[in-house]
């Protein structure tokens, strides 16, 4: 079997296009890589020793750049499409309730589905007491956020004791950290600044949930409405997590003293917040959820304006509590089917380079380039022709084949001799 050579060795895989998001698609292309660097992204030319998959796509390895992988074990999102957001958190709880523990299952069952979907880098949203040797075990590359909420004065200082532990624990190979303060009604303004200070001095990225509902920003602008009502109703929650007569940009402007944002969401999002991240785009990225935006049935989001004004954004799926599946492959063809005049050029770089950048691991992975990490997945594609290449990858249903990680195949995985 092709995935049983040795890894020390050269192989030249080709496929009927090679889309490296750093360049045109290459029709004929062929990827080659020793160990787990790529050395050379290019046609064939007559080189020896080809690995012809046939008709596929090689893309870079996927990257997914927002998961929460512990609700991994649902078969359908909680609740019915269009439920309010104060609504569905109500469900959510009461499935983490049910649990007594972190459910490390549902984390590998995550790590696999995302895997098998072509997926070679994550941003997790991990709980504490999240299960650390089911990332140590996984073939994927992770930054794990861990997230922390502080509504009451009393609980900031146990929530920077968690940051500060996970900050120290020594990272491995396989995940880095991350710290996710979880979003303005259930962080308090000086647990959010000590985290940002915490961030700018240790080089540690933050996700951040922000603009996610309309009942949030009533929320904020007013101290009223649906997800007060249900916060009210919380022992754990403070009317005071939030001052009145604030909207996104106040949070975005602390925020941006941070080494790195995931701004998470988005939905909601105006004219003078998105020019803001335009501003400092050099260390904030929208992570968009297309699926899950969809299940909600926000408003029609902004992505043509967030391009326009020059901010990063990536894709994510969230969790199996909002979306049918973790395939980054499914929110591309999601975006390409809800916002047409995206260029595909640019859908494709969503799912890879940007999100590689928006997890600070863009010199390693998110694009087929001579010295990057041989991280690629192999999408079948359908038998007719099309003079742009790009419709063949996006309109279409077909699955990911075969993923590579580091120039290991991860999926499937080769038959052992």
């Amino acid at each position: 079997m092709p995935g049983n050579w040795p890894r020390q060795l050269e192989r030249r895989l080709r496929g009927r296009y090679v889309f490296s998001a750093a360049g045109p698609p290459i029709p004929g292309g062929v990827v080659t890589f020793r160990g787990r660097r790529i050395v050379a992204v290019g046609d064939d030319r007559g080189a020896a020793g080809l690995e012809d998959l046939g008709n596929v796509a090689l893309l870079p390895g996927l990257v997914n750049a927002h998961t929460h992988l512990e609700f991994s074990d649902l078969d359908r999102p909680l609740g019915q499409a269009g439920i309010r957001l104060d609504e569905w958190i109500r469900l959510l709880m009461d499935r983490r309730r049910s649990r007594a523990n972190c459910h490390p299952e549902g984390t590998r069952r995550g790590l696999e589905e995302c895997i098998r979907t072509g997926t070679t880098t994550l941003g997790e949203i991990a709980q504490p007491a999240w299960p650390v040797d089911a990332f140590e075990a996984a073939t994927i590359q992770a930054v794990v956020f861990l997230e922390l909420i502080a509504a009451r004065a009393e609980s900031v200082a146990p929530a920077l004791a968690l940051a500060e532990d996970h900050r120290q624990v020594r990272p491995s190979n396989r995940w880095l950290p991350g710290l996710g303060p979880h979003a303005p009604y259930t962080v308090r303004l000086e647990l959010l600044d000590r985290v940002v200070a915490l961030s700018a001095a240790r080089r540690i990225p933050l996700a951040f949930h922000l603009a996610e509902s309309r009942e949030e920003l009533e929320l904020l602008a007013t101290g009223t409405g649906p997800m007060a009502d249900f916060l009210r109703g919380l022992e754990t929650w403070d009317p005071g997590v939030a001052a009145r007569a604030t909207r996104p940009l106040d949070y975005l402007r602390r925020l941006a003293a941070a080494d790195r944002v995931l701004v998470v969401h988005g939905n909601y999002l105006d004219g003078e917040e998105i020019a803001f991240l335009a501003q400092n785009q050099a260390r904030m990225t929208v992570v968009y959820c297309p699926r899950t935006h969809a299940f909600f049935g926000h408003d029609h989001y902004p992505l043509s304006p967030m391009l326009a004004a020059g901010v990063p954004v990536c894709l994510g799926t969230d969790s199996r509590a909002s979306s049918p599946d973790l395939s980054i492959l499914a929110e591309m063809r999601a975006v390409s089917r809800k916002h047409p005049a995206v260029d595909p050029r640019i859908v494709l770089e969503l799912a890879t380079l940007c999100g590689a950048k928006a997890l600070g691991l863009e010199r390693e992975m998110g694009s087929l380039e001579q010295g990057k990490c041989a991280d690629l997945a192999a999408v079948a594609l359908p038998d007719w022709d099309s003079p742009d290449p790009y419709e063949l990858l996006l309109d279409s249903e077909l699955p990911v084949v075969t993923t590579w990680h580091n120039g290991e195949q991860v999926f499937p995985r080769p038959e052992s001799r």
